[in-house]
């Protein structure tokens, strides 16, 4: 639940973003020189192959991330018959899954600050240029969001390693693949947004 009213917070925040970002690229300034109103919007140059590459990176994660959570429900469903002679149950069958995915969330954090430095050489006004300053403030925010998903799914990776119980260990990891989904979604709703409204 806790975790149901954190998303709901983020998605204000990115439909109050959203809106900002509309209403500033079709709003007008007035020019006294030509008598009338003109729009001081300069559209950017993004880096696409590179925003592509981290896109993929990032719904791959969520793919590592859903086997993880699928080798928790195994275990769990193991659980029972793990002390039986004969019987041999591994428990940490999710750890090697969630550890793929931090290192593929933090190669999407590397690919977005690489995203930023391509950014600053595709445009010379990328200091003066409004579009510039949404592009850095909606990747920022999601890249926090982002980060806030790894410290959980650092968390989830610390409950296998300690050996809690499976059952907290299923719904740490459930709840962490809930909202690192979520991210995923996302950044595929940001990208299109700056993609195709700049």
């Amino acid at each position: 639940m806790g975790v149901l009213l954190g998303l709901t917070s983020v998605v204000m925040l990115f439909v109050s973003f959203t809106t900002a970002y509309v209403v500033r690229k079709a709003g007008a300034v007035w020019d006294p020189a030509r008598n009338d109103y003109i729009s001081n919007w300069v559209p950017i140059t993004l880096p696409i192959r590179i925003l592509l590459l981290n896109t993929f990176v990032l719904l791959l994660s969520g793919f590592t991330l859903e086997v993880a959570r699928r080798r928790a429900a195994a275990d769990v469903a193991l659980a029972p018959i793990a002390g039986m002679p004969g019987i041999r149950v591994s428990d940490r069958a999710s750890l090697p899954w969630l550890w793929t995915t931090i290192l593929l969330g933090m190669a999407f954090l590397a690919g977005q600050y690489y995203a930023w430095l391509q950014l600053t050489v595709l445009n010379s006004n990328i200091s003066t240029s409004v579009s510039s300053g949404f592009f850095f403030v909606l990747t920022g925010v999601h890249a926090v969001h982002l980060v806030g998903g790894l410290l959980a799914l650092l968390y989830a990776a610390t409950t296998t390693w300690l050996r809690r119980p499976p059952e907290t260990r299923r719904i740490v990891i459930d709840v962490t693949a809930w909202y690192w989904h979520f991210m995923a979604l996302l950044w595929v709703y940001v990208f299109g947004l700056l993609y195709l409204a700049r």
